[in-house]
């Protein structure tokens, strides 16, 4: 299965997948981020948007909001939650905008599915030319040195007469530049169950490297992944919030 179609297949239930996250607390922290470091303009791009609820907040906060993914039918969805924004069907490792724009995002490790460490690189001289001056890239990485194979999370919830059980987790064998992002869903309607299985091919990269990359085109600033207080990331850590200001 390939790394969209388990998303495609899935793509009305998505939403329940991230059921636990908390996309305002999110945003309103990146929101903040920006106007610490960033030029505080009001011009957005969401890379890996999915269905659309970070642009949400954001058109919420005043800003102008665009956004790309690389499945159609999260984009229609993303189009009915935000009639506002604009969306188009673009690869984050190639992407092009008309108007470079003061803020880009990249939630929920979406950086990952570059796969390898050259698109990674593409996708990061992309984003540095579709940013204006002072303007902020901010997005969550982790560090495949710090990687659990044994960790992972888990939610369920239910929606009309169905539950649904959700678990992810990472997996890096310890040396390449690939891990895999594990996914298992379970749905279970009265006594009729499907199962959904996938394993993500992602990039692996620990962040002094992911920092040099970054290096050429902006000043980084690497934070405790926690959306309610801004830290230092911490020696050991390997989840990480990159805040990045175009040079």
């Amino acid at each position: 299965m390939s790394e969209t179609v388990l998303y495609t297949d899935l793509s009305a239930y998505y939403d329940l997948m991230c059921a636990d996250i908390n996309y305002q607390a999110q945003s309103d922290c990146v929101h903040r981020l920006h106007q610490i470091f960033g030029n505080k303009g009001v011009s957005h791009l969401d890379i890996g948007c999915g269905t659309g609820p970070h642009i949400r907040h954001f058109l919420d906060h005043g800003y102008q909001c665009q956004g790309l993914d690389l499945n159609q039918p999260m984009l229609d969805q993303a189009q009915i939650r935000c009639p506002e924004a604009a969306f188009t069907l673009q690869n984050m490792c190639e992407f092009r905008i008309d108007q470079p724009v003061d803020l880009i995002t990249c939630f929920l490790y979406s950086i990952h599915y570059t796969g390898e460490l050259q698109p990674l690189q593409h996708c990061i001289g992309a984003v540095a030319k579709a940013l204006n001056a002072g303007g902020v890239f901010c997005f969550n990485a982790v560090d495949k040195d710090h990687i659990d194979n044994q960790s992972s999370v888990a939610h369920s919830t239910h929606q009309d007469n169905s539950c649904f059980d959700f678990r992810s987790g990472w997996y890096y064998e310890g040396q390449g530049d690939q891990q895999k992002l594990r996914l298992s869903i379970r749905k279970t309607t009265d006594e009729h169950v499907e199962c959904w299985q996938d394993s993500h091919p992602m990039v692996a990269i620990d962040f002094a490297q992911l920092t040099k990359m970054l290096d050429p085109y902006f000043e980084v600033t690497v934070l405790e992944h926690n959306y309610d207080t801004l830290q230092p990331l911490e020696v050991n850590s390997g989840n990480a919030l990159f805040v990045c200001v175009k040079r």
